[in-house]
């Protein structure tokens, strides 16, 4: 009795630390923060920890292959047992925060939906932490072309959520293509489903992955263990005899109720298309990814400062510019799995109260500083390079909700003459659909700036969503009934570690 009675009472006064999101770096913040004191609720969109990174089939339908398909899978299992098993951690599923305010002008708030994105009697909940770790993630950023639109074109990020979580290839004879590293895990999950991947065109020249490797290359010791991830892919396209291209692009699909072939052309260091390299290749499906657009709209809300490149800024600490709140993952930069990781424990840690200096965070900062110049490396070698906009014809599609195409975005631009995003939203209906401009939204800012010459334009962008996520007027309505801070919040799903072993499977 004395045992629960102090249990209880630490938990009262222990420091409120919300993180949300479950991927790698929400994972890593909430049990740092757990193991410095702090009582730790984290917010999840899924219906299961891991993100993108360690998405994986329900626990009811895994094998004990399962561990062999994912990268540190010791580690994710680690982080989400240690979150899950404590009674100091609170996890919620399926809850989407739609909004962040202050109360007073002083005190943050979180209104959070719990439940179904699609469902009717989700429940309205609202917290008021003392401190917030924002480790959102980021998603994939497609570049248009002509016939992108076509059923079979699917994000490559998409792709791998389908092989990962269901082993369902998206085709038969399937293309990757895009910038970075992230197309060989795809090509590999795909490879892995049983789709015919007949190439992986990637953008990047031969010299800049060059420069990764020949610059000031003792600057990456602490990350050589990727050289390792770098044998696996290799050999997985030799063993599947996927042909690897550099220097290449897809720059339109054709087809008439579904994509039926694509044009695949050489581009120079700019991205612009070669005249005489044309070549079409028979597919079924296309995967594209050029790189991610961080999921800043949280951070935006909370004012926090947000560099040129477009990501939060945060300290040392991951402090943000707003006291209080920290930022980890791909919303700080896109380093990758060990970046978020060595983020989210300081994060955590830090946000909890703890100090920088501790010896638990040695190793933490040490990765820090590496993953930060492993990131930079990243954008030198594959960052989305102008060129790319010579790709697009009249009737490329430049917003897929709205059905917008280029030469009528373009005429529009022309006769308004106008350089501001919020007075070309409204003219050309760009980023008026469901998805707010996420897909399209850095595209658009991009074409409107070379249309006009004018990057700056209204000082508006797209990634300024206040109402995060889209949501039913009605759930707005109901948000007076609202959970005030729950201790224990609702819709809490135990998925815990019961993966079978191999001698079990």
């Amino acid at each position: 009795m004395e045992n629960a009675i102090l249990t209880q009472s630490s938990r009262s006064t222990a420091r409120h630390v919300v993180i949300v999101g479950g991927g790698p770096a929400g994972l890593s913040a909430a049990l740092a923060a757990k193991n410095a004191g702090a009582r730790v609720t984290l917010i999840e969109s899924s219906d299961q920890l891991g993100g993108q990174f360690w998405r994986h089939l329900p626990a009811e339908r895994a094998g004990a292959k399962e561990a062999k398909l994912h990268h540190s899978w010791d580690t994710y299992t680690r982080l989400r047992d240690g979150v899950l098993n404590d009674e100091n951690c609170e996890v919620m599923f399926e809850a989407q925060v739609w909004s962040l305010e202050y109360d007073h002008d002083t005190q943050l708030a979180l209104n959070i939906l719990v439940g179904p994105p699609d469902g009717t009697d989700r429940t309205s909940v609202r917290l008021t932490p003392d401190a917030l770790v924002l480790a959102t993630g980021a998603h994939d950023r497609t570049l248009p072309f002509p016939g992108w639109d076509l059923p079979g074109v699917f994000t490559a990020g998409a792709a791998q959520a389908f092989a990962k979580s269901e082993r369902i290839a998206v085709g038969k004879r399937v293309v990757v293509a895009g910038a970075g590293p992230f197309l060989l895990p795809v090509m590999s999950s795909l490879a892995t489903a049983n789709a015919e991947v007949i190439g992986v065109f990637e953008a990047s020249q031969v010299r800049n992955l060059t420069n990764w490797i020949t610059r000031a290359p003792w600057k990456m010791l602490g990350a050589a263990h990727k050289g390792s991830e770098l044998v696996e892919y290799v050999g997985i396209h030799l063993r599947h005899r996927v042909p690897y291209h550099l220097g290449s692009a897809v720059i339109a699909a054709h087809g008439t109720d579904q994509v039926e072939s694509v044009t695949v052309a050489k581009i120079d260091h700019n991205w612009q298309p070669i005249p005489g390299t044309e070549k079409q290749y028979e597919v079924d499906a296309v995967c594209v990814s050029h790189g991610f657009t961080p999921r800043i709209e949280l951070a935006i809300a909370a004012g926090c400062t947000i560099s040129s490149s477009r990501f939060v800024q945060v300290n040392t600490r991951q402090e943000t510019s707003v006291p209080n709140i920290y930022a980890a993952g791909e919303i700080t930069s896109i380093g990758g799995c060990d970046a978020a990781l060595s983020e989210g424990e300081i994060a955590g840690h830090c946000a909890a109260g703890g100090d920088l200096q501790a010896p638990s965070l040695r190793r933490a900062v040490r990765a820090q500083a590496t993953f930060a110049h492993f990131a930079d490396r990243l954008e030198a070698a594959h960052g989305v390079r102008s060129g790319w906009m010579s790709w697009v014809d009249d009737d490329t599609v430049l917003c897929r909700c709205e059905e917008t195409k280029f030469g009528a975005f373009r005429d529009t631009v022309a006769l308004t003459e106008s350089s501001g995003l919020r007075s070309t939203k409204l003219t050309t209906r760009v980023g008026l659909g469901i998805c707010q401009g996420r897909i399209c939204g850095r595209n658009v800012e991009a074409i409107l700036a070379q249309l006009t010459g004018d990057p700056q334009g209204d000082g508006a962008r797209t990634d300024r969503r206040p109402i995060v996520t889209p949501v039913r007027l009605g759930d707005i309505a109901c948000s007076g009934d609202t959970l005030q801070d729950p201790q224990s919040p609702p819709h809490r799903v135990d998925d815990q570690a019961i993966y079978p072993t191999e001698s079990e499977a």
